[in-house]
C-alpha cells in the first residue's frame, strides 16, 4: 500500500455515529416520522392480511361470510322473535347499518390492541416509529370492511333504499371509526405489553360492549334518563350517523359531536400512555 494512502488513512475522519431514538415532547403524535414510514406501515398492514387468509379455504369471503352470518341470525332472533323496533326501516338492513361499523371497529380494537406484543420479532431489532404497529393492524381490517360493505349495497337495493348525498358521509364517518380504534387500541396495546392478562379481557369486554352500544335496537328505546350514559360510548353517535347515513334517516349532530369529543380524548390518554411507555417495549416483550 502507498505510504500516501497510509497516511490518507490514517488521517481519514472517523465515521460519524447515528443514534436514533424517539422524538421527545408533549406532541403525542410526530406525524411527519410517520408519513416518512409509510411503506412500513402499508408493509405491515398487507402482510397482516395476507397471513390471515393464508392456507385457508374460502380465503377473502370469511370477510363476506362472517357479518353476513350475523345479520341472518340476528335478524331471525332479535328482528323476528323479539320484534325490535326498527324506525320503521326493514330490520335485516336496520341491523346490518349498524353492524357493519361495530364489526369493523370490534376487528380493529381486537387486533391493535395485541399488535405491539405479536410484533415483538420487529421491536427487538430494530427502530420505527411504534404507532405503526396499532396502525397497521387498523389498515388490514380495512380490507374486510370493503368486502362486508358489498353486503350492504345489496340490501340497499334489495329494499329499494336509494343511494343520496348524505351516503358520502360515510367516508368521514369510517375515518371517525379508525380514530376510534386506534385510540382506544393505543392504550390497550400498551398496557397488554405489560399486563398479558389484557388478552384475555378484551375480547370479553368487546362481547359486552356490543349489547351496550345501539347495534341491535335503536337510541330511542332506552329511557331517556339514561340516554346520556349511552352517549358516553363513542360508538353511539357513530352507529346512529352509519344509519342516518345509509338509510336517510336524519342525523343526531349532538350525539355525533359528543362521540367525536370522547374519541379525541380516548386518542389524547392512548397515545400519550403509548408514548410513555413504549421505550420499554423492547425490554418487556
Amino acid at each position: 500500500m502507498p505510504v500516501a494512502d497510509q497516511l490518507a488513512s490514517a488521517t481519514a475522519a472517523p465515521a460519524p455515529e447515528v443514534v436514533i431514538e424517539p422524538t421527545r415532547g408533549w406532541l403525542p403524535i410526530n406525524f411527519r416520522e410517520i408519513w416518512r414510514y409509510r411503506e412500513l406501515l402499508y408493509f405491515l398492514a398487507w402482510r397482516d392480511v395476507r397471513v390471515r387468509y393464508k392456507q385457508t379455504v374460502l380465503g377473502f369471503l370469511w370477510a363476506f361470510l362472517q357479518p353476513f352470518a350475523k345479520m341472518v341470525i340476528f335478524s331471525a332472533i332479535f328482528g323476528g322473535l323479539a320484534k325490535i323496533d326498527s324506525e320503521g326501516f326493514p330490520y335485516p338492513i336496520f341491523l346490518y347499518a349498524g353492524l357493519l361499523p361495530w364489526q369493523f371497529f370490534s376487528e380493529s380494537l381486537g387486533r391493535s390492541s395485541q399488535s405491539v406484543v405479536g410484533s415483538s420479532n420487529l421491536i427487538t431489532k430494530v427502530y420505527f416509529p411504534r404507532l405503526i404497529i396499532p396502525l397497521s393492524a387498523i389498515g388490514a381490517c380495512l380490507v374486510d370492511f370493503a368486502i362486508s360493505f358489498t353486503i350492504l349495497i345489496g340490501l340497499m337495493f334489495y329494499y329499494s333504499i336509494p343511494l343520496t348525498l348524505a351516503t358520502l358521509l360515510v367516508v368521514p364517518l369510517v375515518a371517525l371509526t379508525i380514530l376510534a380504534a386506534f385510540g382506544i387500541g393505543c392504550l390497550l396495546s400498551a398496557l397488554d405489553v405489560t399486563y398479558r392478562d389484557f388478552r384475555y379481557m378484551i375480547p370479553f369486554v368487546v362481547q359486552i360492549w356490543m349489547f351496550l352500544t345501539p347495534v341491535l335496537y335503536p337510541v330511542k328505546i332506552v329511557p331517556a334518563r339514561w340516554q346520556w350514559l349511552l352517549l358516553l360510548n363513542p360508538l353511539t353517535g357513530i352507529v346512529d350517523a352509519y344509519r342516518a347515513a345509509i338509510l336517510g334517516k336524519p342525523f343526531q349532530w349532538g350525539s355525533l359531536a359528543t362521540s367525536t369529543a370522547v374519541i379525541l380524548v380516548a386518542i389524547l390518554i392512548g397515545t400519550l400512555y403509548f408514548r410513555r411507555t413504549e421505550r420499554r417495549f423492547a425490554d418487556i416483550i
